[in-house]
């Protein structure tokens, strides 16, 4: 137990190390979601407006629940629904993403702007003022030998942002691209505990193979951030009979692990639509 009381420790002052002692931070700054294709419009204005109703999704993400102290947990809102008959869309997004003592808190709005593309296809294009507050606790990383704080000031800083995006749908396929931030900024106030935000491509597509009581809907997700890898996450759901879908994806991340480069996450899926309003 005392070993893992101080593994638990170790990992938390790297990762807040990570966060708050470079010279420089450039790494995954954006919310990372595993079921991303059920949660499109965090990552996309244009998807505003896009189902045709009213629309709210909730979402928690856990990791490493009970072994690790400060393992990430991401809480996600939003809201979208169309209006002036369907020919615009607006939503809102508010997140909370947390690893260690560093934290990323924000809201932002969406707005999207659609039009026909032939009889079944659609195309948006979408804007979204973003709001966002990054925190870092240093003065809680602690020493493991002795109980002094490894850094004397904490960090915060409230930052104002744009993003927009693209999306493009029929009954049949869909492809997204996106860049939720488009200004790169600066936050922090320490010479030595500076970051920085970096601007997030997001390129989405899938299609649908079948038709009847059985269908496959393949997806990719690509992202790509300046500093870092490109990262792409592969994944496939079976519906059948539009009720029940089970589907299994896998990720590649954009930081190379132990000096690796690998797929390092396998991801289940299993989804039920309760009623015509209601998924699961």
């Amino acid at each position: 137990m005392k070993n893992l009381y101080f593994a638990r420790k170790r990992v938390l002052l790297l990762v807040s190390l990570l966060f708050g002692s470079m010279s420089s931070l450039f790494a995954q700054q954006e919310v990372m979601y595993s079921q991303y294709m059920f949660n499109t419009l965090a990552l996309n204005p244009a998807y505003a407006g896009s189902r045709d109703v009213l629309s709210l999704t909730a979402v928690g993400r856990y990791q490493w629940m009970q072994s690790i102290d400060g393992a990430p947990r991401t809480h996600s809102f939003t809201l979208d629904m169309p209006i002036r008959n369907e020919k615009m869309g607006i939503g809102l997004i508010a997140y909370n993403d947390a690893i260690g003592v560093a934290a990323n808190t924000g809201i932002n709005l969406a707005y999207s702007y659609r039009f026909k593309l032939g009889a079944k296809t659609t195309m948006a294009l979408g804007v979204q003022p973003t709001y966002s507050n990054v925190s870092q606790k240093l003065s809680e990383v602690k020493n493991l030998d002795i109980t002094e704080a490894v850094f004397a000031n904490d960090i915060t800083s409230n930052l104002f942002n744009a993003g927009m995006g693209l999306y493009l749908s029929n009954d049949k396929a869909f492809f997204s691209f996106s860049v939720p931030q488009i200004i790169e900024q600066k936050y922090g106030t320490s010479d030595s505990a500076k970051g920085k935000i970096r601007r997030h491509y997001f390129a989405m597509a899938g299609i649908v193979i079948g038709k009847g009581n059985v269908k496959v809907k393949p997806s990719v997700m690509m992202r790509y951030s300046g500093g870092s890898n490109m990262g792409f996450d592969l994944n496939a759901n079976v519906w059948f009979k539009d009720k029940i879908a089970v589907g299994v994806s896998g990720r590649k991340s954009q930081t190379a692990l132990y000096g690796q480069d690998f797929v390092d996450a396998i991801v289940g899926m299993f989804e039920v639509q309760l009623t015509p309003q209601l998924r699961l």
